[in-house]
């Protein structure tokens, strides 16, 4: 029978499943709602619809590199535990190869991409695991990095893909290099590689505030000036890679270690697990037994 734009409206209420995957159902059963649901259950995608308001803020963050080109991933799911979950593991992996081979630009893009294998999308590659899994995943961002033949990707997984860093340098093929800046920018946080890529917005706000610190601390107004530059370099070691001590010899700035070799940082990208998200705060008893009640 003809299926209607009205009866795939319909199973999408019913199910919260994508158009397509609405549409694919109801040819699969001739236009039987009742067996199109049951189709998109089997397949994972009604119960993954079912989850999509969840909070979704553990996970793994992942790095692989292949050839010219790196990716760094971010893969959310709802707790700890699944990140531990062989499954999931080789999930994350299996979507770090795909955004190498495919190159997206983005993850709307990357979701919605032909995926070599059962699905046939990424997306439903993802929902077919969800519901073998059993908890909301979801592809959160990504970065793909290509260098050249003199340059040299870093990456660092800490806490079992709690924390992943990809770094590229410049002017070097050395890998040990790079994977120890990797080390460094896991453990120490900076937002920016260098002073020239801090806004001149962001350095006037943070001098404008240390400048009120000194007055409010009752300083006089002719030392004023010279004390907030002084804290204001103290500002760009905080959030500049080159002006930090390195982790592995604090006599050394980062950038002068890493020039001392030759080289120099083009970029870095640092994935922390849930960062800027909000996460459930159940307690655990509680989520045991809401499980239990299911």
């Amino acid at each position: 029978m003809a299926i209607t734009a009205s009866m795939v409206k319909e199973l999408r209420e019913k199910t919260g499943a994508g158009m397509m995957d609405c549409k694919k159902a109801l040819t699969e059963t001739n236009g039987d709602m009742e067996k199109a649901v049951d189709f998109l259950r089997e397949k994972g995608i009604a119960s993954a619809a079912k989850k999509a308001d969840r909070v979704a803020a553990e996970g793994l963050a992942h790095v692989k590199v292949e050839g010219n080109y790196a990716v760094i991933v971010e893969v959310n799911a709802e707790t700890d535990f699944v990140s531990k979950n062989e499954n999931f593991i080789n999930l994350v992996d299996t979507v770090a190869t795909h955004l190498l081979n495919k190159k997206p630009a983005n993850v709307e893009e990357a979701l919605a991409q032909d995926f070599d294998g059962d699905a046939d999308t990424l997306q439903n590659y993802i929902n077919n695991q969800i519901a073998k899994i059993g908890e909301k995943i979801s592809l959160r961002r990504f970065e793909i990095v290509e260098r050249s033949d003199n340059q040299a990707f870093g990456s660092y997984i800490h806490m079992g893909g709690r924390i992943g860093v990809l770094t590229l340098l410049d002017g070097t093929t050395d890998e040990e290099l790079a994977k120890d800046i990797a080390m460094h920018i896991a453990a120490i946080n900076p937002k920016y590689v260098s002073r020239d890529q801090v806004s001149q917005e962001e350095v006037e706000r943070e001098r404008q505030v240390l400048k009120q610190q000194a007055l409010n601390e009752g300083k006089p107004e002719n030392i004023v000036e010279k004390m907030v530059e002084g804290r204001l370099g103290k500002y760009f070691e905080d959030v500049c890679l080159n002006d930090q001590a390195f982790v592995k010899d604090s006599d050394q700035k980062v950038g002068k270690y890493v020039a001392s070799k030759g080289a120099s940082v083009k970029l870095f990208f640092r994935y922390e697990v849930g960062e800027g998200m909000e996460k459930r705060e159940d307690n655990f008893a509680e989520e045991v037994m809401s499980q239990v009640k299911k």
